[in-house]
Order: structure tokens, then C-alpha cells, then sequence
């Protein structure tokens, strides 16, 4: 049986078995696994220390060649509810991350707002979600992997993620500065790519689901499990909007094509003109200038 090193420790048994089998046996509706992956969020302080001992785990990685390359081609969806970041939240009115007070009042004021109609999202500027928002995003993708990077794509607002696995550190502290998604690096383990991202601005996981600050950071574990299905773990840490880490597993099913006629399309978003959306006093969106013309 193989162990999990941790930054704080050795986490053994069930846990490290069920981490690296990554398999379709392993789904996020499968509490013992959930609770397994959410105590190896908890074992590590930050997100880098779980970072740095999954690539431990890992042997420091593999550098791919252009003959291992996994196959994730293809046109893929996210299933579920997207406007929940943990797909086993359902129709609970609250997510299970455990927030600190100030961003527990923060989403419980949204959410009651929400209810009586009063609505706002950024996104209706055209302005891109920003990562981990990224990762529930509706709508088509592809993912692209090279030797030297792996890019993730999302076709809304032509949104791309590069995970550099060439062995460059991250972006140096005093040249940094925050961005939609941030900089991400990884390794590969076998088909399993690794990755951590940090650097990232403030935003909102959905409409209904909690903010997070400009201190948030990322893991995750990319894997596909059979032929139609990518999933990954994730891992959120920022220390001022949750208790701690946030831990969900994402799905995305690669959609049937068998006349290729799928295709990522470029997304302007201020093609349509009633696309001009405002924020009214009271909180709410209304369209400006509305019209159907």
C-alpha cells in the first residue's frame, strides 16, 4: 500500500489509496473518498505545502514527450448545477465551505437579496470569471496539452488557462500582480497532472455562491478517468474568506460528435446589443437602451 507524505505527516491507508487510484470508482458522490480528500486539505496548512508534497508523492514528476501525451481530445461540457462550485451541494440554500463570519454575512445578504429578486453579476460587464470561478462556467471546452504546458479552455470569453510543466517556478513576488486566473505550474504523475495556482484576483465562485479574496489559492488534480469523463479534485485556500480549505471535485463529459461539427467559437460578448447591462440602486441588473431590433 502506497502513503501520501503530507506536509504534516503521513496520511496512509484508505485516504492515500483512494487519492491515487483516480478513478471512475472514486466519484465525488462517494463520501468516504470526499471526506478522505477534505482531510488532506486540512493536513496541509496552505496550498503550497499540499502542492509541494503531492509532487513529493509524485517523485517531483515526469516531463511528458509528444509519444506520452494523454489523450483529453475532444469537445467537453460541465454537468451538474452550474451555479453551485461543489456539485454535492444541490438545493441546499448554502454551500458546505466553512466561511469565516464576515463572508458567511457577506453570502447570506446575496442570497437574500437573490431571493427577493435583486440580482448583480459582474460577468454582465463581459468581464472574464477568474479562476476558481473558471472551473464552473457553463458552455464548451477543449483541452490542449503539450511537452512544456497544458492549456484549458473555455469558450466563454475565449477564457484560457496555461499550466506551465516546463519546471518554471511561479511569477517572482516583486514582478507578480493579480490576474483574472492568476499563474499556474504543474507536473505530471503519470496521466495525472498536478497543478497550483496563485496570483489571482478577488471574485465570486457563481452568483449564489460565496466571494473569494485576492489571496486565494489553488490545487488541482486533472485526471481523465474513462473515455468520455475529465475530473478534477480542487483544493481552495484563502485564509480570510474560509475556515478552512475548500475541497470539491468537478466533472467534464466529452460531448458526442461524430460529424466534428463542433467548434469553440470566438465569444464577444458585446455583439449583442442588449448586452449593456447596469446595476440599479437597488442592486438588481436591468438592460440599458432595451430593444429587440
Amino acid at each position: 500500500m502506497r502513503h501520501l507524505k503530507t506536509a504534516g505527516g503521513v496520511l496512509s491507508g484508505l485516504a492515500g489509496v483512494l487519492l491515487l487510484a483516480g478513478t471512475a470508482a472514486g466519484q465525488t458522490e462517494d463520501p468516504e473518498r470526499k471526506q478522505a480528500m477534505i482531510e488532506l486539505g486540512l493536513a496541509n496548512e496552505t496550498a503550497w505545502d499540499l502542492y509541494q508534497a503531492l509532487v513529493e508523492e509524485a517523485s517531483g514528476g515526469q516531463t511528458l514527450e509528444w509519444n506520452d501525451i494523454p489523450d483529453w481530445s475532444g469537445v467537453y461540457s460541465r454537468g451538474g448545477n452550474i451555479f453551485n462550485f461543489d456539485p454535492d451541494q444541490g438545493q441546499e440554500r448554502m454551500p458546505a465551505a466553512r466561511l469565516t463570519p464576515e463572508y458567511q454575512a457577506a453570502l447570506e445578504h446575496r442570497l437574500d437579496l437573490r431571493d427577493q429578486g435583486v440580482e448583480y453579476d459582474n460577468l454582465s460587464t463581459c468581464a472574464p470569471p477568474g479562476h476558481p470561478r473558471w472551473l464552473t462556467e457553463p458552455f464548451l471546452r477543449e483541452f490542449v496539452i503539450a511537452p512544456h504546458q497544458t492549456w484549458l479552455i473555455n469558450e466563454m470569453v475565449n477564457d484560457v488557462r496555461r499550466v506551465y510543466t516546463d519546471g518554471r517556478p511561479h511569477t517572482p513576488e516583486d514582478e507578480a500582480y493579480p490576474l483574472y486566473n492568476g499563474d499556474s505550474i504543474g507536473v505530471w504523475d503519470g496521466d495525472r497532472l498536478i497543478v497550483h495556482t496563485s496570483q489571482l484576483m478577488a471574485g465570486v465562485y457563481q452568483r449564489t455562491q460565496p466571494d473569494y479574496t485576492d489571496q486565494v489559492e489553488t490545487v488541482e488534480i486533472w485526471q481523465k478517468v474513462d473515455d468520455r469523463n475529465l475530473k478534477v479534485d480542487v483544493w481552495v485556500y484563502d485564509p480570510p474568506a474560509l475556515e478552512e480549505p475548500w475541497y470539491s471535485r468537478q466533472t467534464y463529459t466529452r460531448l458526442t460528435d461524430p460529424d466534428k461539427s463542433l467548434r469553440l467559437r470566438y465569444w464577444h460578448c458585446a455583439e449583442n446589443p442588449n448586452n449593456t447591462v447596469i446595476e440599479t440602486e437597488e442592486g438588481a441588473s436591468q438592460f440599458a437602451d432595451f430593444t429587440f431590433d
